[in-house]
């Protein structure tokens, strides 16, 4: 059975896979385990999303400033 379910998320391209990914899920957490799962999952991806941001911020602050230089 295991195999079946992992072969069928692999052959399934786009919105069927996480269909069939998010009713595995709900069988193995069941429904008040999920929503937590969720926000855990949100938060993580803000705070990845802010700390690239961030760094893409100071590395064209760094070009501007290299840029600035060399035109002195």
């Amino acid at each position: 059975m295991e195999l079946l379910a992992s072969s069928l998320v692999v052959g399934i391209p786009g919105g069927a896979s996480l269909f069939i990914i998010a009713i595995i899920a709900l069988i193995i957490f069941g429904p008040k385990k999920l929503p937590e799962f969720g926000r855990a999952a949100g938060q993580t991806l803000r705070e990845f999303k802010n700390a690239t941001n961030g760094m893409m911020n100071e590395h064209e602050e760094n070009d501007k400033k290299a840029i600035e230089k060399k035109e002195q």
